[in-house]
């Protein structure tokens, strides 16, 4: 047998084949799930046929939390009458982000996991092999319990070092993006590794694997080690986890290496994800607003980087905040960190995606935002004549105080 990649490993043992990059595989799912954008033309397509297997079906209201109209309404109750129906799990308004709760409570090493979300790639945070797929593809895993694959090539993105204070993994993506473009890894895994992403907690490599289809990639892969055994364990499942890394040897379609003591804070400007530069080029670029959250940071370490650095500060731009989970809201209550918030002059949101895509949130014409989402098209935030830079925590905490774009480490936090 060749020595493989982690994705070759999944596939694998998965397919039970011996699965190498190119081939076509078939593989049972694991889990399959969707939200209000996407479930609702699934449950169509899938018409009278039954669901296989109810309890490997999770379904999601998160995209428009709180509904914001009677149209939005009626289609969370039509999902919320097919869950019902077929005894689905089913998460309400407020319960979080999918992605986020899929993390928490479903994902784990070896998993085949399929969202109706392009962002599904996040869960290979914990060893999942998860990707996303249209609403026809999910209908039809609900219904037959099993999807063809093709086993992708993969790219080994190496982070040597330790990064400095107030760069976060969300930089290293963003340094990443300008090497290699916003298609450079289309249908490809990315597979992260070194020293840096051995040191980096579950959710800053979620950060990685979530923004991995912004590089046009199927997955976004880290090794299940200690760091997910602590993290299965502290959300009680303990017994999901088995260690998952690649063979020493395996085979890789390209390598690319980056050393974290030299990555500097970054910006990515609109409308691309990979129009980035260093956040001294922007620095005194005057902000509208201010948004901390979604399914790329808006997890406790997340919130806990920017209280730090907001705590005694009042923003001078409109600042929002959307934890990723009704468990994150919960843990930053714990902490004291919604207060920092609040006495910031924050708005905190309902976990859920919110300001992400501009259904509970919007821009006006020609606003300026800074946000730690992972895409910044035209009209993302809800109008096309509005304008969206992406940055990390630290960046997005430090440029609120100041109300213009301002480098994390020149507030010495």
């Amino acid at each position: 047998m060749d020595l493989k990649t982690i994705s070759e490993k999944i596939l694998s043992k998965r397919s039970g084949t011996d699965a190498k990059s190119g081939e076509i595989v078939t593989v049972p799912v694991d889990l399959v799930f969707a939200h209000d954008g996407t479930l609702p033309l699934a449950i169509q397509e899938l018409g009278k046929l039954p669901v296989r297997s109810p309890k490997s079906v999770v379904a999601f209201c998160d995209h428009a939390s709180p509904s914001p109209s009677e149209k939005v309404s009626n289609v969370q109750t039509f999902m919320r009458q097919f869950a019902r129906s077929h005894d689905i799990d089913f998460y309400e308004n407020g319960d979080g982000i999918c992605h986020q709760i899929v993390l928490e409570r479903y994902a784990s090493p070896y998993k085949i996991i399929v969202g109706g979300d392009s962002h599904t790639c996040t869960h290979g945070a914990l060893g999942a092999f998860a990707t996303g797929m249209g609403s026809t593809d999910v209908a039809a895993i609900m219904a037959y319990g099993s999807t063809w694959l093709k086993v992708p090539e993969t790219v080994r993105v190496e982070v040597s070092g330790k990064l400095p204070n107030n760069v976060h993994s969300k930089d290293v993506f963003f340094e990443l993006l300008s090497q290699i473009t916003a298609d450079g890894a289309t249908y490809k895994a990315l597979e992260f590794s070194g020293s840096c992403v051995e040191m980096m907690s579950v959710e800053s490599r979620a950060t990685l694997s979530n923004m991995a289809i912004e590089a046009g990639a199927k997955v976004g892969m880290c090794a299940a080690d200690e760091k997910v055994r602590a993290y299965l364990a502290r959300y009680g499942r303990s017994s999901e986890f088995v260690p998952l890394t690649a063979d020493s040897d395996a085979i890789y379609a390209q390598d690319v290496r980056l050393h974290a003591e030299t990555i500097v804070p970054m910006i990515a400007k609109p409308h691309r994800v990979d129009n980035v530069v260093p956040v001294t080029e922007l620095e005194g670029l005057e902000l509208d607003q201010v948004c901390v959250g979604s399914c790329t940071n808006g997890r406790i370490e997340d919130l806990r980087a920017a209280a730090r650095i907001l705590d005694g500060h009042r923003s001078k731009a409109r600042l929002v905040i959307y934890p990723a989970s009704r468990y994150v809201l919960l843990e930053a209550l714990k902490e004291g960190i919604l207060e920092t918030f609040l006495k910031a002059g924050a708005s905190i949101g309902p976990p859920g995606c919110g300001f992400c895509i501009g259904r509970t949130v919007a821009l006006a014409d020609g606003e300026v935002a800074l946000s730690t989402q992972n895409r910044n098209f035209k009209g993302r935030m809800g109008n096309d004549a509005a304008f969206i830079y992406l940055a990390s925590p630290s960046t997005a905490a430090a440029s609120a105080i100041e109300g213009k774009i301002t480098d994390p480490r020149s507030l010495k936090r």
